[in-house]
């Protein structure tokens, strides 16, 4: 049987050239073609098929959000997010979300028909270094987090952001609505937690942590 799939893209031109590359292969079946996110959603609720071919950029729901409530309605249809651009932090939910792949607009047309193929397996198509990139640095970061809430409070993690960035005790002071004089006395308990001897070391340690 062949791989039945939905296509949703807002682009006219993009969505026929879509709709052309899936029809000339003979193992894939375009059930329908959407040009919003309400409408691919919609669809999916009632074809249900294998696979979603899904821009993330869209009117009336972006691409994230279709995901989020194919994911919450635990739909069984993989979905494969095709974008010109996606954020670390889309990548990072669009993974958490069960995504089947990401594939980037400029992918060559054998690519995107191989993810397909591949999700429709059961299998995972993430090939952009880029993407991959955004993903280990937000993975770095939460566990960078885990690490340093670990010992440090709140407070003491808003700070230790700023003084990463280089902002100094006044410029912390003013965002945060308190005294200078509490700002060294947050960053002196820092300091002691985390057994470093000051600003430098503190920068080092948030840039390694992907705190900043």
């Amino acid at each position: 049987m062949p791989t039945r799939i939905i296509i949703a893209d807002d682009h006219p031109i993009i969505l026929d050239g879509l709709v052309h590359l899936f029809t000339t292969a003979n193992d894939i079946e375009v059930v329908t073609r959407c040009s919003d996110g309400e409408e691919a959603l919609s669809s999916v609720r009632r074809a249900r098929p294998d696979v979603l071919v899904l821009d993330v950029r869209m009117p009336r729901r972006n691409g994230i959000e279709v995901l989020r409530e194919i994911h919450r309605e635990q739909i069984p249809t993989r979905v494969v997010l095709l974008t010109a651009e996606i954020s670390d932090e889309e990548v990072l939910e669009a993974v958490r979300l069960g995504v089947g792949g990401i594939v980037l607009k400029e992918t060559a047309p054998r690519q995107l028909l191989q993810a397909v193929r591949l999700i429709a397996e059961g299998g995972e198509f993430i090939d952009d270094t880029s993407v991959r990139r955004a993903l280990d640095k937000m993975m770095r970061r939460e566990a960078g987090l885990a690490d340093a809430n670990s010992v440090l409070t709140p407070r003491e993690l808003e700070l230790v952001k700023m003084a990463g960035v280089g902002l100094r005790n006044k410029q912390i002071a003013e965002k945060l609505g308190i005294s200078e004089a509490t700002v060294k006395i947050h960053l002196h308990s820092v300091y002691q937690k985390l057994g470093i001897s000051g600003r430098v070391e503190l920068s080092i340690y948030a840039r390694d942590k992907s705190l900043v």
